[in-house]
């Protein structure tokens, strides 16, 4: 899962980025509102983490602008205010939820976790499972039929994407805006590498669902023409039990 965290304290900044990576979720920072308003119009973060008080433009004139252009992500408003007045306005614009400065680690993790729950609920089944394959992205876990491999959380956010795309076509370019993120110094041999290790595993697995090179566009999943029997798979630790074909 990545993240777009919007603060203009710096070293506060770094501190939640590495207590959030260490958490398994990947991590982008913008200081201003305006560099921030571009990483969330790019559309390729799940949770953004927005202060209200920033130099160019507010968190309240950022989350206006991702609403009016229809982007939804959850979007968790961070300030230092405590009126109730700026959370109703926050909360009016599209806020998702609102943590008042200064807060517990604990608690902005049990929220992150609490709107990536919600975020799941409307996307599953059909963006963790794909032919016979299921991802767990919360344990990083790979199904086939009772065999499952651990994914390192690259792999399993290349996976995800892949997996939402229902069989589209996915660019090198957009993988590494997503997986590596924006100032990343990846390149495509970064991806070659990885969707080897992945073939690999599925292979490994005894998976019918490939994952194919399309020439001079990117990759896609594809399913084999015979897919295991459906079953129940409740061992895959989700929130609810989810069908494989």
């Amino acid at each position: 899962m990545r993240i777009l965290l919007v603060e203009d304290e710096e070293y506060m900044a770094q501190a939640v980025a590495q207590v959030l990576e260490k958490n398994n979720y990947a991590v982008d920072l913008a200081h201003d509102g305006e560099c921030g308003l571009d990483c969330g119009l790019s559309g390729i973060y799940d949770i953004i983490i927005l202060d209200v008080m920033l130099p160019k433009l507010s968190g309240f004139e950022i989350l206006k602008i991702l609403r009016q252009q229809k982007i939804f992500v959850p979007v968790l408003m961070l300030t230092a205010r405590s009126e109730t007045e700026d959370k109703v306005n926050g909360l009016d614009l599209g806020a998702d939820d609102y943590l008042t400065k200064p807060f517990e680690m604990q608690e902005l993790l049990a929220r992150l976790r609490a709107l990536a729950r919600r975020r799941q609920e409307i996307s599953l089944p059909s963006d963790c499972s794909f032919g016979d394959i299921l991802l767990n992205p919360h344990t990083l876990s790979l199904y086939c039929g009772s065999q499952s491999f651990k994914l390192t959380l690259k792999e399993s956010q290349l996976l995800e994407m892949l997996m939402d795309a229902r069989g589209g076509v996915i660019s090198k370019n957009r993988i590494i805006e997503k997986v590596w993120g924006f100032d990343s110094d990846a390149e495509d041999r970064h991806v070659e590498v990885y969707i080897s290790f992945l073939r690999k595993k599925l292979k490994a697995l005894d998976a019918n669902t490939t994952i194919e090179t399309v020439r001079g566009m990117g990759y896609a999943l594809k399913a084999g023409k015979e897919q295991a029997r459906c079953f129940k798979n409740e061992s895959a630790g989700l929130s609810s039990p989810t069908w494989l074909c």
